[in-house]
């Protein structure tokens, strides 16, 4: 069955912001461009927006700005067999039907035209072990922390940690390791209890060792990279995409970043370096790339950790820098992060990860 064209179809006055929405409303990750009559002006993906926004481009630029004006299309008296090879050829998830007045008439998908192999199948596998920081106090979720580990605290009918683990499961990830500190037998009760098919291992904490200071236990080892999460976030993104974009740039660390603007109710005051009023900005608007608590790290790079002592990931980040290492930045959307780790955000949880799509 063709998919419905419209819900693809933005029109070229959207901003980039509109524009995440949009995509992250799609599973195929991709819009189109078109003008007032329809006409295709271009294609836009993730991946397109992903550099703009590394670019330090303005999510309030318009999408005719960055799409890809030359995207391949065909026309409607197309050969099946040239689609199916040119999606082969350069991986293309999904191509446009259009009219000779450049309007779309259809898309042709990889799922619908290679129904016995979805595109993520086969090529989005990865194999390489999860560590999620497992061992704080969650003292930002007290009175529930006290009686359990923040990673046991529910979220509908599951547990926040089952959630997390969940969005790895379908890369074939198996291999997970909790650092423990905080009511760790409760937490491994747990696990014992739930017998789950993946492997589930413990790094053991005699003392607080903050966000990063347990990873050092995994330094030799024989993977190449590794995931590394916090305990109360959960982040929907490609995550193959993720570690490609890792593993392409060569980074020793790469930080999974959301997008977040802050509106300030009041009229800003600008000053000139005399004190002098230079003019009142009102009700201004700001945007940052904010850190999740998600990372991929080369698993050398764990050398920097000392054996002793809290050690957090800003520690972490901050030694590779001082060392000439590279860091790099993967942008998602706003809402493509859930942060449960204190009040506000759990309250939103439930019904954030029902927009998402994952069962709490």
């Amino acid at each position: 069955m063709d998919a419905p064209v419209e819900s693809f179809l933005i029109p070229s006055d959207y901003s980039i912001r509109q524009a995440m929405e949009r995509l992250e409303q799609t599973e195929e990750k991709i819009v189109f461009v078109v003008d007032a009559d329809q006409h295709l002006i271009g294609s836009l993906t993730d991946g397109d927006i992903r550099r703009w926004i590394l670019s330090d481009g303005s999510l309030h630029a318009q999408v005719a700005h960055i799409c890809n004006r030359n995207p391949y299309i065909v026309h409607e008296d197309f050969l099946l067999e040239s689609v199916r090879d040119k999606m082969l050829r350069d991986n293309l998830g999904c191509i446009p039907v259009v009219s000779g007045s450049q309007q779309i008439v259809r898309l042709l998908f990889w799922k619908e035209l290679f129904q016995e192999q979805s595109m993520a199948d086969g090529r989005s596998q990865l194999d390489l072990p999860v560590i999620i920081m497992a061992g704080g106090l969650g003292t930002r979720l007290a009175p529930f922390t006290n009686v359990l580990p923040k990673p046991l605290i529910p979220v509908g009918d599951r547990t926040v940690i089952e959630i997390i683990i969940s969005q790895f499961l379908p890369y074939g990830i198996e291999r997970f390791y909790l650092s423990v500190n905080y009511k760790a037998k409760l937490l491994k009760s747990f696990f014992e209890e739930l017998a789950p098919s993946y492997s589930v291992q413990y790094l053991e904490e005699s003392e607080p060792r903050g966000t990063a200071g347990s990873l050092g236990a995994l330094l030799h080892g024989a993977d190449e990279n590794l995931l590394v999460t916090n305990c109360d976030i959960v982040i929907q993104a490609n995550i193959a995409d993720v570690v490609r974009f890792h593993r392409e740039n060569r980074y020793d660390l790469t930080l999974i970043a959301s997008l977040r603007e802050y509106r300030i109710p009041y009229g800003v005051c600008e000053l000139e370096n005399t004190g002098d009023l230079a003019c009142i900005k009102e009700k201004p608007r700001y945007e940052f790339l904010v850190n999740t608590g998600m990372y991929v790290v080369r698993r050398e790079s764990l050398q920097e950790i000392p054996e002793q002592g809290r050690y957090d990931m800003t520690d972490f980040i901050a030694a590779l820098k001082a060392k000439g290492l590279r860091v790099g930045v993967f942008p998602i959307g706003e809402n493509a992060w859930v942060d449960t780790g204190e009040w506000e955000g759990y309250r939103k949880a439930i019904d954030s990860l029902s927009k998402l799509g994952i069962r709490s």
